[in-house]
């Protein structure tokens, strides 16, 4: 594309923006990108809602390495249900191939970066931020300037990628091909209690070629049962009362944000339950929580349970777990306000 057809394509959906937001005043640029029938990385690539947008070129993992260099930031990840976000320093960068990490002890990452598609560095209402894209022009993963990052390193940066901007040019992606029942419930059940290790889940469901639903629902309830949507309420209100410490992870198809500590400032806002505490924001539409299961799953290191939500859709919205490393067996506390949850015992 031409910069005169970019220049063109964008002063056209910044006219459409203005109409709808006079019109529609308080929403938000995902919100107004998908009334305008765009994707948000159009949204931004167009300057809309007074967008100062910069195109990065480069790999994104390229980029991605140099994110150490800014000191504090923070790291936003979200999926249409639920924003995670996470105060701290890009540590243990490990961005080389298709996968990566960032293993601080604040900001913890799992990236997925074949589904990374566009990067823009974007300054509106006075905050400045590097915002990464999928295919389909959604969000993956955001990255915040604040008053503690390095202003110098931050402009670095932008420098360094910074080049001509290209139209994105998006596509949504095919509906996903997972049965949502499991053919054989023995054989499934046979599998789940042969894992070492939770990461196993995964695989084994690209083996069985099912969906995560379908997968909890064939397990048996000692080993993955739904329990009611306000068990998030009740377990967040539990974990802020006595300290302890969760780990909530919240992702989309290139990006997973872990957040590993306690919780203490909670509120509810309309239909968003929201985590408040200084390093640690979570705003979780519980409306949108079409079911909730504790599931339990067998390791070498003993039971691991975690309480998963779903929307509407079937997607993972939110996973919680106790504070644990590899080698070392679940918080018993964590594991008593699980079985509290449910109503069948669970496995042990």
């Amino acid at each position: 594309m031409s910069n005169t057809d970019f220049t063109s394509r964008a002063q056209a959906l910044r006219a459409r923006n203005e109409a709808l937001a006079a019109s529609q005043p308080g929403l938000r640029a995902r919100n107004l990108a998908q009334a305008l029938g765009v994707s948000e990385a159009e949204w931004v690539a167009a300057g809309c809602g007074g967008v100062k947008a910069t195109a990065l070129h480069g790999t994104p993992q390229e980029i991605f390495r140099e994110l150490g260099t800014l000191g504090p930031v923070m790291a936003l990840t979200r999926n249409d249900w639920c924003v995670h976000e996470r105060h701290g320093v890009y540590e243990d960068i490990q961005a080389e191939g298709p996968v990566g990490l960032v293993l601080g002890p604040d900001i913890d990452l799992r990236v997925f970066f074949t589904a990374w598609k566009s990067a823009w560095a974007v300054e509106q209402d006075g905050r400045h931020s590097l915002q990464f894209f999928d295919g389909a022009g959604v969000a993956v993963h955001k990255v915040y300037r604040v008053d503690a990052t390095d202003a110098a390193a931050y402009d670095a940066l932008i420098a360094k990628f910074a080049g001509e901007p290209q139209w994105p040019e998006t596509a949504p992606y095919a509906p996903a091909a997972d049965a949502d029942r499991v053919q054989d419930s023995a054989q499934w059940r046979e599998a789940w209690l042969a894992m070492q290790d939770t990461h196993e889940f995964f695989p084994l469901l690209r083996k069985f070629k099912v969906s995560r639903l379908a997968a909890l629902a064939a397990a048996g309830e000692d080993l993955a049962q739904p329990v009611p949507a306000e068990s998030v309420e009740r377990m967040l209100e539990s974990a802020a009362q006595s300290g302890l410490s969760i780990m909530c992870f919240v992702g989309n198809r290139g990006m997973i944000q872990i957040h590993t500590g306690p919780v203490k400032q909670l509120r509810r806002t309309g239909p968003w339950y929201n985590v408040l505490d200084p390093k640690f924001n979570l705003h979780l539409d519980t409306a949108a929580i079409a079911s909730a299961w504790v599931v339990n799953k067998p390791t070498s290191d003993g039971w691991v349970t975690s309480l998963e939500l779903y929307s509407a859709t079937g997607e993972l919205i939110a996973q919680f777990f106790g504070e644990r490393k590899p080698g070392k067996p679940e918080l018993a506390q964590w594991r008593e306000l699980m079985a509290s949850l449910c109503s069948v015992p669970l496995a042990a």
